[in-house]
């Protein structure tokens, strides 16, 4: 390669750079919004074993496996198959549920519930928001005001969730 065509791939590598360094920040900055996973009481799996990408695929809820598992954010995410395991990681904000799959109904009241029934979902604009039971998903669902409270309340509950985690891992 001549002189004059080295320099002109420095500054396309650098670009290139820099743009790659911008996406890594950007999905770091976007995985702590999420910050935490439900997890349950007990052990490392998210939202109770279910994929989350099929909610988006298949439309429905769907058990995952340990077969096709990835750990993302401190949590074990499973999946029913492979390629929905390549999907998530490709893009996990893409199919990670809201509030890191606490209860949105709860979360649109300012509370904590931890428990969550995997079958009580909803997507609305394209995000997926996971709840108690289909009740609440029902309520949250055919109420606007809910998405719109729930992001208002989540960095107050993610501060509390945070905050619980901490005492944990001191005990």
């Amino acid at each position: 390669m001549n002189s004059t065509g080295s320099m002109m791939m420095k500054p396309i590598v650098r670009t290139a750079g820099v743009a790659f360094t911008l996406l890594a920040f950007m999905s770091l900055s976007q995985a702590q919004e999420v910050g935490v996973v439900n997890t349950g009481y007990f052990g490392d799996v998210a939202i109770r074993g279910y994929d989350p990408v099929a909610y988006f695929t298949e439309n429905k809820a769907v058990e995952g496996t340990e077969r096709f598992s990835h750990h993302w954010l401190g949590a074990t995410w499973h999946f029913a198959s492979a390629k929905n395991r390549d999907l998530f990681v490709r893009d996990p904000l893409k199919y990670t549920p809201q509030y890191g799959g606490y209860c949105a109904d709860g979360v649109s009241l300012g509370t904590i519930t931890t428990n969550i029934d995997p079958k009580a979902w909803r997507i609305i604009d394209g995000k997926l928001y996971l709840n108690y039971d289909p009740g609440a998903a029902d309520g949250f669902g055919k109420n606007p005001t809910k998405v719109v409270d729930s992001q208002k309340y989540w960095p107050e509950v993610k501060q509390t969730l945070v905050a619980e985690k901490r005492q944990l891992n001191m005990q």
